[in-house]
């Protein structure tokens, strides 16, 4: 009798929003680039070390934008970031005060716990930085250029991953001698970021030539799809939202469609084949977008459990039953793309709480779940279970960067006889051979929402967020009057339409709030209306008064630094 098994889709999402200022080149914010040198690179080095681990790695094209801009930055040697900038400046002693506080400001953002405490002089600067911070400005200010260099050296470092300081050994030579860092000492450092950046997309691509994974994608700019189509969307899943004064985005759907496009195309030029599925940003679904995907000639997309529980609780699926029903792909009625739906509580997990375990206590308990997901499965069914989340933002709250943890999870993933893994392109082409070995769920209609509670009110719903909603729609209503006109150039509306793409991400709306850190939500607050602002000179129209004013300030701790999310 053949052993029951299992198939198992994990699914790692890469995603970094559009930090630069177009009209500068500049970037606002560093975490592309310190992402890329900790978290894409050490990803791609395990998988290349578990060559039997198949997974799908969803990358969203604006993040790949930003890596092959910073690329051609290294190969130029004109960095336009200016905290990378500062890491090769000569002369720290002398930089201007804008700089000194960059240095400051940011040298220190990042999880103290497993970044800073670890590291006896990295812990000695953030404590000398406290101590002047107390007394003042001009105590700050006699913090020495011996100093701004050991702290820039030191915040490199450290968001190094753990699979580059095992490559590159100097880089722990240099953590050991720990004070006192040279231009020389801060230049390797530098060339070794632009080393791993400018190979990332190739080891992907060769990993995904392979067969081992595949590389999924998302609308160009990561918009809240759903609602971007129709604000009415949030009221699917949450009745009593409360929406933005403007009684639509206009013509959202067709901005949806843009996002599809370009991202389908860009996919493949830079991958040399079509991209097979889609991971809407934040899992963000509904009927109408899947019929968009079916035009697209998607074989499958993705979203959140609680999504799924909706949409079965709308068909008339006693709630008893849906246990039973989760680990399926599903096909709404009338639609070709199957549906897939992420298994909320292992994937917060691996995201939340694995972090506090060890790492071989860790596999145990996930390689456990899945065996008694197994077993209660029905005996003529091979379940399916998807784990889908963020593969960059979890692994600074891991001692390692993760490294011991993902190790022991691919070793016992590839070696376990009843656990099967997959990318979802694989699944699907196992599936057609074995037709009968899976069950496909039928729904009447999808409930629009995403992963995060089944619902949008991450993004839509509290006045912050609408009044950021009413401030883009009122934009785009300015935008189509002046694109219908002859007032601008053929290269001044492509200008325009950029910096629109950019404006209609979601992670603007995700920040504003009450809910997340106030260093954050400001920074995301002044990028938002920046941005903004910018799309209005492009279209050469006055900026709104309305523009100056801070949509919001944020104020609470929020877990993970409000970079992730639980699903409930």
């Amino acid at each position: 009798m053949p052993t029951r098994c299992l198939d198992l889709i994990l699914c790692w999402h890469f995603h970094q929003p559009d930090y630069r200022d177009y009209a500068s080149g500049e970037y606002r914010l560093p975490w592309t680039y310190l992402h890329a040198i900790k978290d894409y690179s050490d990803m791609a080095a395990h998988l290349e070390a578990h060559p039997q681990m198949h997974v799908t790695c969803n990358f969203v094209p604006v993040l790949l934008d930003q890596l092959e801009d910073y690329t051609s930055q290294f190969k130029a040697n004109k960095p336009r970031d200016p905290l990378l900038a500062l890491l090769i400046e000569p002369e720290l002693e002398h930089i201007a005060q804008v700089q000194r506080d960059l240095i400051l400001e940011y040298c220190f953002r990042c999880n103290h716990v497993t970044m800073v405490r670890p590291y006896p002089a990295y812990h000695q600067l953030a404590e000398l930085f406290q101590l002047a911070e107390r007394q003042g400005r001009d105590a700050l200010n006699y913090l020495s250029g011996q100093y701004l260099s050991d702290l820039v050296t030191w915040y490199h470092l450290v968001w190094t991953g753990e699979t580059v300081r095992h490559q590159y050994p100097w880089l722990l030579d240099l953590m050991k001698k720990g004070r006192g860092f040279t231009l020389a000492d801060r230049r390797s450092v530098y060339q070794l970021i632009g080393e791993v950046t400018i190979d990332l997309i190739p080891r992907y691509r060769k990993l995904a030539a392979s067969g081992q994974i595949e590389i999924s994608s998302t609308p160009h700019y990561h918009p809240i799809a759903p609602v971007l189509m129709d604000f009415a969307a949030a009221r699917e899943a949450w009745p009593q939202c409360e929406l933005p004064v403007e009684a639509a985005y206009p013509g959202g759907a067709a901005r949806v469609r843009r996002h599809l496009d370009s991202a389908l195309a860009t996919h493949q030029q830079r991958f040399g084949a079509a991209a097979q599925g889609i991971w809407p940003a934040e899992g963000g679904i509904s009927t109408a977008l899947v019929g968009m995907f079916d035009e697209a000639g998607m074989a499958w997309s993705a979203s959140g459990e609680a999504v799924l529980a909706n949409s079965l609780h709308a068909a008339v699926v006693p709630d008893a039953d849906q246990r039973q029903l989760r680990y399926r792909p599903y096909r709404v009625a009338g639609h070709k793309t199957l549906c897939f739906f992420r298994d909320d509580r292992l994937s917060d997990m691996i995201g939340f709480e694995y972090a506090k375990w060890h790492a071989n206590d860790a596999v145990k308990h996930f390689v456990a779940e899945l065996e008694t997901i197994l077993h209660q499965a029905p005996e003529h069914e091979t379940p399916v279970v998807s784990v889908i989340l963020d593969g960059e933002n979890a692994w600074e709250y891991y001692p390692y960067n993760g490294y011991f943890f993902l190790d022991e999870l691919y070793a016992a993933l590839e070696n376990h006889p009843g656990i099967h893994t997959h990318s979802f392109a694989s699944y699907l082409a196992e599936r057609a051979k074995h037709p009968h070995a899976a069950q496909v769920g039928e729904l009447p209609r999808l409930v629009a929402g995403s992963w995060v509670y089944g619902t949008f009110s991450t993004w839509i719903g509290v006045p912050e967020k609408n009044r950021a909603w009413d401030l883009l729609a009122r934009a785009k209503q300015q935008y189509d009057l002046v694109m219908a006109t002859d007032t601008l150039s053929a290269a001044e509306k492509t200008a325009a339409e950029a910096q629109l793409c950019d404006c209609e991400s979601s992670d603007w709306f995700w920040w504003f709030g009450g809910s997340n850190p106030r260093h954050s939500v400001e920074s995301f607050d002044r990028l938002y209306r920046a941005n903004l602002v910018q799309l209005y000179h492009l279209l050469k129209l006055p900026v709104p008064d309305a523009l100056s004013i801070p949509i919001s300030h944020g104020g609470s701790e929020a877990e993970a630094g409000g970079t992730m999310r639980r699903a409930s």
